[in-house]
């Protein structure tokens, strides 16, 4: 089973989750707006108060100016001393600064500042009249203002400045009043306004959070359902793969059955017949030999053909079951094998097999041998090697099987490739045996090696089992 990786599909946003979150977006900018509307009224309401009670501040402070200049003319009347003049002296120039003030304060009010030149005409009345007073004082003595006093109405003066100043007072507090009232108005509206925002912009946020539990919950589920999916396809993937393992170890045991039940058949059947025909072609050839020399030289030709083709049945018996593996051991047909070997492919081979194994064991000894068999049949194949080691050992693992060469090495894609039949043929026999089988690179990066390890409990040698029962005589 092959699979191939592709990169997944650029999905995209559903089209209403992208208008909802446009819209949220948006009520949140508006909302921002407003409250930045609402601060900017706030701000010139401030800015509004802040102006009236200047005014006011400015007016009181006028009509007391206007207090200060005539209680110290009443001083002076009184005691001749000018120094009570002060206030009198310095109240002008502060009088003409208070009105510049109030002139740039008012410029925004065409009322109030045809109020603020009614009152600059009567203060500058009042002043001019205290400073006539001043100049009478001098000219003709108390008695001559005492006399003036009688004539003259110095209070009605007076009320008019305050009345005036009342006047622009409570204007300026009707105007800010008024602006107070509208940007109450506006900050009702506003206010109105945000929560209605606020209100729409949660009602799409919860909107929104449904449909995204809606998708996650729908992505779960998905996952839960390809997780099944793919647990059933590891459970069902690996059990395939543990029958077909199954399989594989039952044809090769077949397979090797078979061979040893042809092997045999061609040894015996095969073998008897040929012998027979050799047999009977040697008598008619010394029958033929005097009366009909050519007969006999043809006959002696074929009889020639004959051993040729009982040599081909011996290698195709060999090969199908390997006599000495059965009649001398693995260790005696793995030496043997690679002798042939050494000698048909002109390869150095090196063996160290020298262990014992039970002849008994017919599994394990093929599975060994065919292992050996189908190494060094690829090492001939494709490793363009010099020289070839196998070595069969026995560790506290158990059996270990090693057939290095010093050819070009195998690649990762070749160890990869589906269809190398050759290397998951020995490793089948391997699992057979209950065992594992590497390929890796061999000594120092060169070459390639074969490992093959076969779990086998350790027996005593025979010379061990005889040296304890001296030991025990």
């Amino acid at each position: 089973m092959y699979f191939t990786a592709e990169p997944a599909p650029n999905h995209r946003l559903p089209l209403y989750k992208t208008i909802l979150c446009v819209t949220c977006a948006l009520l949140l900018v508006l909302n921002g707006f407003s409250l930045y509307h609402n601060l900017e009224s706030l701000k010139g309401t401030n800015a509004l108060l802040s102006q009236s009670a200047r005014v006011a501040d400015r007016l009181q402070y006028l009509n007391v100016l206007v207090l200060d200049a005539e209680s110290s003319l009443r001083g002076y009347f009184i005691s001749g001393s000018e120094t009570y003049l002060g206030p009198s002296k310095t109240a002008a120039t502060e009088i003409d600064n208070e009105f510049n003030e109030l002139q740039t304060l008012l410029a925004g009010s065409p009322t109030q500042l045809k109020n603020l030149g009614q009152l600059k005409s009567l203060i500058r009345r009042k002043m001019s009249m205290l400073q006539q007073s001043i100049d009478v004082y001098k000219q003709g003595g108390l008695a001559e203002i005492v006399n003036i006093s009688r004539v003259t109405d110095d209070r009605a003066t007076m009320d008019e400045i305050r009345l005036q100043v009342v006047i622009m007072t409570r204007e300026q507090n009707e105007a800010l009043s008024t602006g107070s009232a509208a940007f109450y108005h506006e900050y009702q509206k506003a206010v109105l306004l945000g929560i209605g925002i606020n209100a729409l912009a949660i009602l799409v946020l919860i909107m929104f959070y449904q449909l995204v539990r809606r998708s996650f919950q729908n992505r779960a589920a998905v996952e839960y359902a390809l997780q099944n999916a793919n647990d059933t396809l590891e459970s069902t993937v690996s059990k395939r793969t543990e029958q077909l393992s199954v399989l594989s170890r039952h044809l090769i045991s077949v397979n090797e059955v078979e061979k040893a039940r042809l092997a045999r058949e061609l040894h015996d059947e095969l073998g008897a017949n040929l012998t027979s025909i050799s047999m009977d072609l040697g008598a008619v050839t010394q029958q033929l030999a005097q009366t009909q020399p050519e007969l006999a030289a043809q006959l002696r030709h074929a009889k020639a053909t004959l051993l040729e083709t009982v040599e081909l049945k011996r290698r195709i018996v060999e090969d199908l079951r390997p006599s000495l593996l059965d009649n001398l051991g693995l260790c005696a047909a793995i030496e043997s094998y690679c002798e042939d070997f050494a000698r048909m492919s002109s390869v150095r081979c090196e063996t160290d097999v020298a262990i014992n194994i039970d002849n008994r064991e017919a599994t394990l000894t093929i599975a060994l041998f065919r292992i050996v068999q189908e190494s060094l049949t690829n090492i001939l194949k494709y490793a363009r090697a010099g020289m070839v080691s196998v070595t069969l050992k026995r560790n506290e693992h158990g059996l270990v099987l090693r057939v290095i060469d010093d050819g070009i090495g195998i690649t990762e894609d070749a160890l990869q490739k589906p269809m190398s039949h050759g290397l998951l043929g020995m490793r089948e026999r391997a699992l057979l045996l209950g065992g594992t089988l590497t390929v890796r690179q061999g000594p120092e990066g060169k070459g390639t090696c074969v490992e093959a390890v076969i779990p086998m409990p350790l027996t005593p040698e025979p010379e061990d089992i005889d040296a304890d029962a001296d030991a025990e005589a």
